[in-house]
């Protein structure tokens, strides 16, 4: 009776337990950008990383009526990259549709339609019809309303999940026959190709801290202006730019997650966590994930352990935490055995090494 009482309070918690793995800091004293970064990093980590719309929300939520430096700023426009629009996506060049010729390299075209299956690079500006995708449903949404990517993709965030992103998405034969009905109702101009935005773009900003989160939350109407290469928040919490030299108040972020580049067993290195900070890691979301991910990719050695053990005698996965691995990310064919514990390898996969074996470890404060 006392253990199903134990299992059914864990299982409880799965729904609504959320840890914060970093903290941020609203700065009310004025700065340059490049000010308001060392004052980050001598005091907390760095500007602040933003790298979905719970963190737009845990940012902004004290002060939505000022002006802010955050950590995103302009790079050289010779080192463009592609991005995906929703958040934890990894642009692949290997798994992409482009027409021939495409993308060309036009400075101005900088999104993305599709149009019988084929990605067109286009100047963001233009206004065509969308697609939206929702999650967890899965589902997609075709809107015929004319609008720059900038607005589809607000209208996309606001009403679904963002706009449709990636190549599983887009194989996928629920948008194949979206697209074919969305494409039927394009009957006016300026859109007589039918072409279609998707949540692919191209841009040359990046993280102060050089993480590779490719979330962005700028104002409908933004210009990349070359005179203004830091990027702000606004008072409707949405972004644009200014020149770096303006003083302005600023958001730091605080890292929680600490790599620990020993090698320890499992039970050595939920001692040092315990004693020098607070715990190993736990990660109870995709997001989460993501940022911890981060920090596995350099360690020294290949996999770190993670706050993850399997008891037997409850047949289930559990975080030092006491709360059940409802998230998860296991590898294939990853199988629960008695005296495993549970580590992440540098490409993010979870697995499963007896707690005798050593490596780093990734600690939270």
């Amino acid at each position: 009776m006392q253990w199903r009482l134990f299992v059914l309070i864990l299982m409880g918690q799965c729904s609504f337990f959320t840890c914060h793995i970093y903290e941020y800091h609203f700065i009310r004293e004025e700065k340059s950008w490049d000010e308001a970064k060392k004052y980050c990093r001598e005091k907390y980590t760095d500007l602040a990383t933003v790298s979905n719309m719970r963190d737009m929300k845990r940012l902004t939520k004290h002060s939505k009526n000022k002006e802010a430096w955050i950590g995103l700023h302009s790079i050289p426009r010779t080192e463009r990259s592609w991005h995906w629009s929703l958040p934890g996506l990894e642009f692949k060049e290997s798994e992409t549709k482009w027409m021939d010729g495409q993308p060309n390299i036009n400075a101005e075209e900088n999104c993305v339609v599709i149009r019988d299956q084929k990605w067109q690079d286009f100047p963001c500006n233009k206004k065509f019809d969308f697609i939206c995708y929702n999650e967890p449903k899965k589902t997609y949404h075709c809107k015929n309303a004319a609008k720059n990517w900038l607005q589809a993709q607000s209208y996309c965030r606001e009403h679904h999940t963002d706009l449709v992103s990636g190549i599983t998405q887009m194989t996928s034969t629920d948008f194949k026959v979206q697209v074919g009905e969305c494409e039927l109702n394009i009957e006016r101009p300026p859109n007589p190709d039918k072409n279609l935005w998707i949540g692919l773009f191209r841009d040359t900003w990046s993280w102060s801290d050089g993480k590779k989160f490719s979330f962005r939350h700028w104002e409908d109407s933004f210009e990349d202006v070359a005179s203004k290469t830091c990027a702000i928040t606004t008072s409707n919490g949405k972004w644009s730019s200014d020149t770096c030299t303006v003083k302005k108040p600023f958001y730091c972020y605080e890292d929680k997650v600490i790599l620990i580049k020993e090698n320890k067993t499992w039970d050595e290195a939920l001692d040092h966590c315990r004693e020098n900070h607070r715990d190993l890691v736990s990660i109870t979301d995709s997001h989460q994930q993501r940022w911890v991910q981060e920090k596995a990719e350099m360690a020294d050695t290949e996999f770190v352990w993670l706050g993850m053990r399997y008891t037997c005698t409850l047949d289930l996965w559990f975080w030092v935490s006491d709360r059940l691995v409802c998230y998860h990310n296991w590898a294939p064919d990853e199988m629960a055995e008695c005296g495993m514990a549970g580590v992440m390898k540098r490409d993010g996969k979870w697995y499963k090494k007896a707690d005798s074996e050593t490596f780093n470890f990734i600690c939270v404060k």
